[in-house]
């Protein structure tokens, strides 16, 4: 029996620098509205990884679409575009400042790979395990100054995340 059904979004965009920034910021707004907060910087990081190499490398257009979907304990962040050459996984030494996208991707996710779709392009993919609970949010000690008295001691709750993202 499926608990919680597949949830899913997608943005088509052309993958300039400042429209990465923006698909950043609703990849985040939605994985708070589904409670997933901890999947937030993995996730934006990398469809930033893959929509940067959209950018630099996809020929004839730098039209692409990006799917972020949660199917039971697993969120699947994908990129089409239309340019039917396949990434490689290449060799990048510690020092180089280009290169290490694909290699940062698989090592920071489950899983992640390319599906060639013929002449329309092909899909670069990664996965993220994912908890089905809402994330508890941990008390924090409040540091914002070097007081010892008055009303920025002790410990605060944050406040819950609340989002005007539709599901």
């Amino acid at each position: 029996m499926i608990i919680q059904p597949s949830r899913h979004c997608t943005v088509e965009l052309q993958a300039l620098p400042s429209r990465i920034g923006q698909v950043r910021r609703i990849i985040s707004a939605q994985l708070r509205y589904w409670r997933l907060d901890p999947l937030i910087d993995h996730a934006a990081l990398g469809v930033t990884e893959l929509l940067t190499n959209v950018h630099q490398h996809a020929q004839p257009d730098k039209m692409c679409t990006v799917d972020i979907e949660l199917l039971l304990d697993r969120l699947t962040v994908s990129v089409r575009d239309h340019d039917p050459r396949l990434p490689t996984l290449g060799h990048a030494d510690g020092l180089a400042t280009s290169g290490r996208g694909l290699a940062l991707i698989a090592a920071m996710s489950e899983s992640w790979g390319v599906r060639p779709e013929g002449d329309l392009g092909k899909v670069v993919w990664f996965s993220l395990p994912a908890s089905s609970s809402p994330v508890a949010l941990p008390e924090y000690p409040a540091v914002y100054g070097a007081t010892t008295t008055g009303p920025f001691t002790g410990t605060r709750t944050p406040l819950p995340v609340r989002s005007t993202v539709a599901g």
